[in-house]
């Protein structure tokens, strides 16, 4: 098979430094295979085989993400599964699907799903791209990580740096190292970064940077545009099932309202059933139904829509009154000493839930907790006043990216 215009692209990894074309087979992997990466060397050698060899079935994530009765399934359905020098073959005979990628969702419902793509799905950049090195954070094999390596596969001068998970409070260092011009992260992941490493990733000649995985906020764009004045702030609704279906490079939390029920060719129609984001998208994975409920949650101002939160987790129901938790997170991160927070519903007698509340401070903060429930007190109704509000030490961020509370 040809090789992709990307091909020349450097990539960067914890134990490779070259091109994608230059990356050395790996050896003896089965033409359908389930590929459970110790690192993103192993991932970007897999990725490489699947693109090249034009004829293989392939599902890419980290050991950690998968347990043992998961693998066995990947086994029943025609899946070996590949692991450092160790393949176990499959336990069925399968016939292999050429080009299929398979996807594990986040599985934050539950365990995680597969789904299927190719990486003509999962390529939605095209056209001319200004030369960049991305730096790559995300979980190996999430939909996030495909989007920046089809990215780099697809175009010219599109050149990768690789994270790994014990990289995240270093990887400033690293990427003034490798000479990073763009990164894409979750909110979670620029917050802990600021926070962490502020005077460094302010340093970095930064000319994009990407938000997504998590309800984009007014605040942290305004924080990045204050700390990159020059750079392109973008942030991207997307999921392994729908794909990549929302852009926006305005500035502004949430997407225009116009842009609901809109229906361009090649182009997602958005719309609102309720409260919930509803998504008909061309670049959905396959099986999906045409209209895709995406249990999230959204908010409608005058001329935006705003992604607040998940349905199940945002409405906390205080003795009966609904509280939005989305609503007293964004009344938290309003104060100035407050880099991170996160709310939720604990159960209590009487009522119901209750509201409570985690927090981390920025390191000169003089706020005190009962300081805070006043402030959230002068703007939310006193159901929705956290009762508990609770500081961390640090921002805690999972190999996601997102937080882990």
């Amino acid at each position: 098979m040809s090789a992709p215009c990307g091909a020349g692209n450097r990539i960067v990894t914890t134990g490779y430094v070259g091109t994608w074309a230059d990356l050395p087979a790996w050896p003896d992997l089965p033409a359908a295979a389930a590929v459970l990466a110790e690192d993103n060397t192993d991932a970007v050698r897999a990725v490489w085989q699947h693109v090249m060899d034009g004829d293989r079935e392939t599902l890419i994530s980290t050991a950690r993400r998968v347990d043992a009765t998961q693998a066995e399934g990947f086994r029943s359905a025609g899946l070996a599964v590949a692991q450092g020098d160790r393949v176990e073959a499959p336990s069925t005979e399968h016939a292999v699907d050429a080009g299929r990628l398979w996807l594990l969702t986040s599985g934050s419902t539950g365990r995680p799903k597969q789904v299927a793509h190719t990486l003509d799905s999962l390529t939605t950049v095209s056209g001319e791209q200004p030369s960049r090195t991305w730096l790559c954070p995300y979980a190996t094999g999430a939909y996030a990580w495909w989007q920046v390596v089809s990215l780099s596969l697809a175009l010219p001068g599109q050149d990768i740096v690789f994270i790994e998970p014990d990289q995240i409070d270093s990887w400033p260092q690293l990427a003034m190292e490798h000479g990073v011009t763009a990164a894409s992260g979750t909110p979670t992941f620029w917050r802990q970064a600021m926070w962490r490493s502020g005077a460094t990733v302010a340093q970095l000649p930064l000319e994009q940077i990407t938000l997504g995985g998590e309800p984009v906020d007014q605040g942290i764009l305004d924080r990045l545009r204050e700390v990159f004045p020059a750079a392109r702030i973008s942030w991207i609704y997307a999921s392994s099932e729908a794909g990549a279906a929302i852009a926006v490079h305005d500035g502004r939390a949430g997407f225009p309202r116009a842009w609901l029920d809109r229906e361009t060719p090649e182009r997602p129609t958005l719309r609102v059933e309720g409260d919930e984001l509803v998504i008909a998208s061309p670049h959905a994975a396959e099986g999906m139904p045409s209209l895709i409920h995406t249990g999230d949650r959204v908010e409608l101002s005058d001329d935006r829509v705003a992604i607040v939160g998940r349905l199940a987790s945002d409405e906390i129901n205080v003795g009966g009154s609904k509280a939005s938790g989305s609503s007293v997170r964004r009344r938290l991160l309003d104060h100035p000493d407050v880099v991170w927070a996160a709310v939720r519903g604990r159960k209590a007698p009487l009522v119901g839930q209750v509201v409570v509340a985690d927090v981390v401070l920025a390191g000169d903060a003089t706020v005190t907790t009962g300081d805070l429930t006043s402030w959230c007190a002068e703007q939310l109704p006193d159901y929705a006043v956290p009762r508990r509000v609770r500081v961390l030490p640090e921002i805690p961020i999972k190999e996601s990216l997102k937080s882990d509370v």
